[in-house]
């Protein structure tokens, strides 16, 4: 019996492939014409007007986490509601209920950090 996965692998394989084809085709068949204005920096159609090496505020990363963290809990929480009641039904209830306790503790842990660093304050 062939295995289930072989099949994805090989679309994964073809996609990758032909990727790379198109990708090195560009570069070395693509025109390659390099001049000061496209080696210019440019910004939301504007010069720069400050240097590129600035430093961002921590709020900009503390962003960043909360939208992993809550974009995290949803991606997870659905399948785990689905199969919930047929665990449940198997047995495997109390052991299911006490990982998502555990999930839920660190996505709580994270969003305790960034309450302490202010990322809910948005003046």
């Amino acid at each position: 019996m062939a295995n289930p996965y072989v099949p994805i692998l090989v679309s994964i394989a073809i996609a990758v492939i032909f990727s790379l084809i198109f990708v090195a085709g560009s570069r070395f068949i693509g025109p390659y014409r390099p001049n000061a204005t496209k080696s210019s920096l440019y910004e939301c159609g504007m010069p720069a007007r400050f240097a590129t090496s600035q430093r961002f505020s921590v709020k900009f990363y503390l962003v960043a986490v909360l939208f992993i963290l809550f974009d995290l809990e949803a991606v997870f929480l659905f399948p785990w509601s689905v199969v919930f009641q047929r665990l449940v039904e198997q047995g495997q209830g109390m052991f299911l209920l006490g990982e998502m306790f555990v999930f839920l503790g660190v996505l709580f842990l994270g969003w305790f950090y960034c309450l302490k660093r202010g990322a809910f304050q948005w003046d």
